[in-house]
């Protein structure tokens, strides 16, 4: 009997054994949680909002304009933060008049804040290999518009936005 006790307890450390590497594996390599902190993302993410991050995805596809994607802050990269891309390598961005322009066109917003974005940023061109990110709540936001943060590396994204899971009240797919 004490032989089956043992194999069953062999057989149960090897199951967690497993459990633990599968759960490491998914939270390094597929997906994160994440919480949201800060009103800079308001209204489309509030502040202790929990998100699910897809680590994956960036491995086969470059970042798209609209995406909201968690990346190391440039400046101490132990920091995350969320922003949405504007702009992608390649494209020219502008702030002039309180108004968005990429590759000299209005770009349509319909998830800011209804409140006049202040400040201007000069035209640029993203450069190879990075993104210009912006906060959704414009005026309260640390994004790209900043030095600190300047066009985001590819290299310092951790994921995509993909759900809000809590509060479950606020359930929702992230596009």
């Amino acid at each position: 009997m004490s032989t089956r006790l043992g194999e069953e307890i062999k057989d149960w450390v090897i199951s967690i054994l497993v459990a633990i590497v599968i759960a490491f594996f998914i939270r390094y390599f597929i997906v994160e949680l994440y919480i949201v902190e800060g009103p800079s993302m308001q209204p489309t993410l509030e502040n202790s909002e929990r998100l699910v991050v897809n680590k994956f995805i960036y491995r086969f596809k470059q970042p798209e304009k609209g995406d909201v994607l968690v990346f190391k802050y440039p400046q101490d990269q132990s920091r995350d933060f969320i922003k949405r891309v504007i702009a992608t390598a390649g494209d020219s961005i502008e702030i002039k008049e309180n108004h968005v322009y990429v590759n000299g066109k209005l770009i349509n917003e319909p998830y800011i804040l209804d409140e006049p974005m202040k400040g201007s940023y000069p035209l640029a061109v993203v450069p190879e290999g990075h993104v210009f990110v912006m906060g959704d709540h414009r005026n309260n936001s640390e994004d790209s518009r900043f030095r600190d943060v300047g066009f985001v590396p590819l290299e310092l994204i951790k994921g995509k936005a993909v759900l809000v899971f809590w509060p479950v009240s606020q359930f929702k797919a992230l596009p």
